[in-house]
């Protein structure tokens, strides 16, 4: 059976963006294969957090997975520090890593921009990351577009431990999910919606309740042609409600296009929302079960004394191969 790793930050609040683009694509990956799915809480501390804030987060992203209908008894679901595995193995992989490959990674050079207050947490953490999933030996990564220069790189160290010491690491490979949209932010149609926004109206949150949805749908950037078309260069805002529609009703855009013609926006605004509340609301429902029965934290320890089982093989091979002594 192959297996399958996905690590996610406990930042920020989770919204449609990630559930579309990240949550909804993984579930199906747990009926074929092993699979890891890590909150990487460690990756969390390249920037400062509030310590209380993130705990909470870890275990919110935790009811959310559950939520979305992550199945315990067929996935392994658990947080990045609980396994010390991660860390020892990031520090053996750092020593193959080189200064250069670092230091063009994009995201690093977009968050640091120069800045000598930028930790070292931040230029070293695309090690920890493929640390992450080479420890589980996995043969598939789901990843967004923008993560895939990560993979690249952990294919890189991969092949140079493998050839210069021994060879220890399975060399996975990118699954570059695929949606039927790219969502964008409500306010602002021509960038994505992201968990950092300034305005709460960017984006729907996953634990949003109705009222909140519909609220903010209807304050959705549109245009002032009030004409339906799925045309994402000229009409940004509606193409990412018939995206969204689509996504949350299963109904192609063409149909939705097709059905809308002759209504204004609102209807498509009113409509879309409440596509989105019906696939919500077992979610949530199912999120504040878990939350509240302490299953969260039975299904951490459980996902946690099972990736300690697979990492601890890679780790040793990886501490023979480098030449330290074997523990006792």
């Amino acid at each position: 059976m192959k297996r399958v790793f996905s690590g996610m930050q406990p930042t920020g609040n989770l919204h449609l963006g990630n559930y579309i683009g990240a949550l909804k694509q993984f579930i199906p990956l747990q009926e074929e294969a092993e699979c890891f799915f890590c909150i990487v809480d460690l990756h969390a501390l390249t920037v400062p957090r509030d310590p209380d804030d993130l705990r909470k987060r870890s275990l919110e992203l935790a009811g959310i997975y559950l939520g979305a209908g992550l199945d315990p008894d067929k996935s392994n679901l658990f947080i990045q520090s609980h396994n010390p595995d991660h860390s020892e193995g990031a520090w053996l992989l750092q020593c193959v890593a080189r200064m250069g490959e670092l230091g063009r990674m994009t995201q690093f050079k977009d968050k640091g921009k120069g800045s000598e207050s930028v930790t070292a947490g931040l230029f070293t953490y695309p090690v920890l990351m493929a640390t992450d999933i080479l420890l589980y030996q996995a043969d598939t990564v789901p990843v967004g577009e923008d993560q895939t220069q990560h993979l690249e790189l952990t294919r890189d160290l991969a092949e140079r431990f493998n050839r210069e010491y021994d060879e220890v690491f399975t060399l996975p490979h990118a699954q570059v999910t695929k949606t039927g949209a790219r969502i964008m932010g409500l306010d602002n149609p021509e960038k994505k919606m992201s968990k950092s926004a300034d305005s709460t109206f960017n984006q729907i949150g996953l634990l949003d309740d109705p009222d909140t949805v519909v609220k903010k749908f209807k304050r959705a950037v549109t245009d002032s042609e009030n004409v339906i078309a799925y045309d994402p260069e000229n009409k940004p805002g509606v193409s990412n409600l018939l995206g969204i529609y689509s996504e949350m009703s299963g109904e192609p855009v063409d149909s939705l296009v097709e059905q809308y013609q002759g209504k204004g926006y609102g209807h498509l605004k009113l409509d879309t929302a409440e596509a989105v509340i019906q696939v919500l609301k077992p979610l949530q429902e199912r999120y504040r079960e878990v939350m509240d029965s302490g299953e969260v934290e039975s299904v951490l320890a459980k996902g946690a004394q099972r990736a300690r089982e697979v990492s601890a093989e890679t780790l040793k091979n990886m501490q023979e191969a480098m030449g330290l002594v074997p523990r006792r």
